[in-house]
């Protein structure tokens, strides 16, 4: 298939378009570069042996997106990761992101719709549960208020993207991911980060590396069994994967319903200390770190149902944690300067 991948040299864009070439699909990347580094696309042809094609484009430029599907008449279906996506950079500049996500989400299925791609997959996020009810969540849990305008603009591209599949031919499944992590095992692609991680595994690998003295860990007296958060992490790999099965699953007309949503995550909660127990298990290297009072709006504990993706996307996430941290820590020591 012929698959336009929306920021597509992006964290996890760039794990999937591998795993799009590794499966013999032909991506078609887009991206406007704000977040992202062109020579990404070097390092997809290095790791596969196929130079993807790439475009610059700018997606809230209607009329540069449209030129982009008139130049490409034959996309089969479109992947959906570009977004600006810092929790904290929304609070700050809320208009941004929402004329940023939005705009661009509208644009994209105004072109869909008239050059007739039906099949598009939606990278949501688990943020639209907030602090769940209950544990493991599932797709059927009640969507929370936003936390953040990033998280808002997620749900309300799901909302868009809902009431578009009622009245048009297109297909959507939307893939809501829990905490990805790791990089690919070259160690030539994985999350770049530009000025202060904006995640607790890049934090832990750059103290490790000597960025970073000590980490910082928010909160020690939440309800859990060791007083941290609690998350679930999930392998960038077993991440970009399920992006396959589910466009296989439009592409195959197996969607009972033309919007469906997917949790994207191991199913296990994982608290902060124990993320630090396991790099330093898989890496053999301490890590430095101080318990700090609790940080506005994190919410105490979020793991994944998963069942539903295993069954109907025939999807699980294989990678254990250690492999995650030893990827991770590979990838530090590539960029790290």
């Amino acid at each position: 298939m012929n698959i336009l991948v929306t920021g597509g040299i992006g964290y996890i864009g760039s794990h999937t378009v591998v795993e799009l070439i590794n499966r013999g699909h032909n991506p078609i990347i887009i991206d406007n570069l704000v977040n992202s580094d062109i020579e990404v696309v070097n390092r997809i042809e290095k790791i596969t042996g196929k130079r993807p094609i790439f475009e610059k484009v700018e997606m809230c430029n209607f009329n540069e997106l449209q030129g982009l599907f008139r130049k490409y008449p034959n996309i089969d279906a479109v992947i959906h990761f570009a977004a600006l996506l810092l929790v904290e950079e929304s609070v700050e500049e809320p208009l941004i992101y929402y004329h940023n996500n939005l705009t661009a989400t509208v644009n994209l299925l105004q072109c869909m719709a008239e050059f007739e791609v039906n099949n598009i997959v939606f990278s949501s996020s688990c943020t639209v549960y907030g602090e769940p009810d209950t544990l493991p969540v599932d797709e059927f849990a009640t969507v929370k208020p936003a936390m953040s305008p990033y998280g808002n603009t997620k749900k309300i591209c799901e909302d868009i993207l809902v009431d578009t599949c009622k009245v048009t031919d297109i297909r959507c499944i939307a893939l809501r991911y829990f905490n990805p992590i790791g990089a690919h095992e070259t160690a030539l692609i994985g999350e770049f980060q530009d000025g202060p991680p904006h995640h607790l595994v890049p934090y832990i690998t750059e103290t490790a590396f000597g960025k970073r003295e000590k980490l910082r860990v928010f909160g020690s007296d939440y309800n859990t069994p060791d007083g941290t958060c609690l998350r679930d992490y999930i392998h960038v790999v077993d991440v970009a994967i399920a992006h396959i099965a589910a466009i296989e699953r439009l592409k195959e007309k197996k969607s009972e319903k033309s919007f469906e949503v997917f949790n994207l995550g191991v199913g296990i909660g994982i608290s902060v200390l124990d993320m630090i127990k396991a790099f330093e298990k898989a890496t053999g290297i301490a890590i430095k770190y101080e318990l700090v009072p609790r940080r506005p709006g994190d919410v105490e504990a979020v793991y994944a149902d998963t069942r539903l993706a295993n069954s109907a996307l025939n999807w699980k996430a294989e990678r254990s944690l250690e492999e995650m941290m030893r990827s991770a820590w590979e990838w530090e020591k590539a960029i790290g300067k």
